[in-house]
């Protein structure tokens, strides 16, 4: 993603329009070059993270197109807040149908650039092509965590306590209720729904406390108990989950009222992008703490012990089957 003069091609007028206003850090070079440069803090590691949205799988083709914008970052700043890291900036690539025209580009740039400022996280260059296919958006952030500190899904151990922060399945019901499903929901539960699964809200302001006081961590894309049998298998260990003691809205309380089969649903769907994360007893207290000076909801949900995998239970204490743990595009 380079811009030229005014002799150049239609590609580089339109990152010149559209995307050069948003390269504001010096390494971006103004999106002058084919490549950028980032150095890191001093007593810092680099962290790497990279997301694809596409039309009719992430988004639907008629969202507002300053949300898919902000979308396509936070899906990426919520995979390193669950590290424990602070953004620095991202690549961006785009596919672009001929449909899309100035106006969707207009919008676009204005999400993307009230993302970039709100988390101050610049764009530093990338790319974009035609494709006959859908809208294809590309991202990939970076992000710098204290040397040797960044907070892997491997590091859970017997006695962590299991805590997640804000609600769990309103993306997941929100999709629900964009594909036609109806339930005996107030008009505010709705939007509830229908908001998170467009705009989610990555926990960046927990991140440094994830990173001083988490054992293992990963944000919750593709479901609550697929998400978490990932880390407990990765940390060789078992997790046992209270579902009573999954954090849930009011919005989806009240789904879940109208069709108890929709627990299925909450737990598996995905796109929630909250943080699930493992903490030693005696480092929860200073991240209810953390957490709570954020202003980031955080619950206990379980615990860990020997063996493997993730176990949900109901309340009288029975396991809980599904049919699938997580969302999967394959």
């Amino acid at each position: 993603m380079a811009a030229r003069d005014d002799n150049s091609s239609g590609e580089d007028r339109l990152i010149a329009r559209f995307f050069k206003p948003l390269a504001k850090a010096p390494g971006a070079l103004g999106l002058s070059d084919d490549a950028a440069v980032i150095k890191p803090p001093v007593g810092s590691d680099l962290v790497l993270t990279t997301d694809a949205v596409v039309g009719g799988v992430h988004f639907f083709n008629d969202d507002p197109a300053d949300k898919v914008a902000q979308k396509s970052l936070r899906v990426n700043l919520s995979d390193l807040a669950a590290k424990g890291a602070k953004p620095l900036g991202f690549l961006l690539s785009l596919a672009l149908p001929e449909s899309v025209g100035d106006d969707w580009l207009t919008s676009f740039a204005k999400g993307l650039k009230a993302d970039a400022d709100e988390f101050a996280c610049p764009l530093f260059g990338g790319d974009t092509v035609r494709t006959p296919g859908p809208v294809t958006i590309s991202v990939t952030m970076f992000g710098s965590v204290p040397e040797g500190r960044m907070v892997k899904r491997a590091g859970a151990k017997p006695g962590d306590r299991v805590m997640v922060t804000g609600t769990i399945g309103d993306a997941a019901l929100g999709l629900q209720l964009r594909k036609g499903s109806e339930w005996k929901l107030a008009p505010a539960q709705r939007d509830h729904l229908l908001s998170r699964y467009l705009l989610p809200q990555p926990r960046s302001k927990l991140a440094a406390a994830i990173c001083e006081h988490a054992s293992a961590a990963m944000d919750v894309s593709d479901g609550l108990a697929g998400d978490l049998g990932k880390l407990a298998r990765v940390s060789g260990v078992a997790a046992e989950i209270a579902v009573a003691k999954v954090p849930l809205s009011g919005a989806a309380e009240a789904a879940l009222q109208s069709d108890l089969a929709l627990i299925e649903t909450i737990l598996t769907g995905g796109d929630d992008f909250e943080i699930v994360c493992t903490a030693r007893p005696g480092h929860v207290a200073p991240l209810r703490a953390a957490a709570a000076a954020a202003g980031v909801a955080l619950t206990e949900i379980g615990v860990i012990s020997a063996g493997e995998g993730a176990r949900f239970v109901s309340a009288d204490g029975k396991p809980i089957a599904f049919k699938c743990t997580s969302f999967s595009h394959f």
